[in-house]
């Protein structure tokens, strides 16, 4: 696999029509599409442009971001290719200056960590929502490497669905070992978004967009 053999991304907007606006990208989970994220922009701030972008490999009825070796473990080639992949879009849907910030649930979570970590300064910040970070998959996570870098985390105590040690150590780095300034959350449920948890990230990304 590489970047060239993917399919052109496949994008669903809502929000601001306004190429300068800030824009926040939401990536879903394994087998599931972009239309279903985009649901989430109708509880998020009025202002910035929302892009949910559709996975690009072929997953289960829906589509996934990368193969994997188990559950949050990406093969590292493929998630090399789908980032660049996904890079190239985001290079002319949001040239240099203009905001993004990434919301990532589940597998799309693990993404949004990996393109996160691989160019820190590219992104206002980035939720990463019931998933785990890529860890041993060729992404960068040495001590301090997101230095600053707004991250809102959301754990569900009962979310049986992604390893419970790749949760704990995606906490754990973020709240210790990456820099991050981070705001974390966790629930009592299992794998999905509580509405307190989505209006905690509602005021999250205000605040980004709204300091940006």
């Amino acid at each position: 696999m590489s970047a060239a053999t993917l399919p052109d991304p496949v994008v669903a907007t809502a929000g601001s029509t306004d190429p300068g606006a800030p824009l926040v990208v939401l990536l879903h989970g394994r087998g599931s599409h972009e239309r279903e994220i985009l649901g989430v922009a109708d509880h998020l701030p009025t202002g910035p442009a929302y892009a949910a972008v559709r996975a690009p490999i072929p997953e289960g009825g829906g589509f996934a971001w990368f193969a994997n070796r188990g559950i949050g473990r990406p093969v590292a080639a493929s998630l090399a290719a789908t980032t660049a992949w996904f890079r190239s879009w985001l290079d002319e849907a949001a040239p240099a200056g203009r905001p993004v910030v990434l919301i990532g649930f589940s597998g799309g979570a693990a993404f949004a960590g990996a393109l996160l970590l691989s160019e820190p300064a590219r992104f206002a910040g980035a939720a990463i929502l019931n998933g785990t970070l890529p860890f041993d998959a060729g992404i960068p996570v040495e001590p301090a490497r997101l230095a600053g870098t707004p991250v809102f985390v959301a754990q569900g105590e009962a979310d049986t669905v992604i390893p419970r040690e790749l949760l704990e150590r995606t906490w754990s780095y973020l709240h210790t070992g990456s820099g991050a300034a981070v705001r974390g959350r966790c629930d009592p449920g299992g794998h999905g978004l509580g509405p307190r948890t989505v209006a905690e990230l509602r005021h999250w990304v205000q605040e980004l967009v709204s300091s940006g």
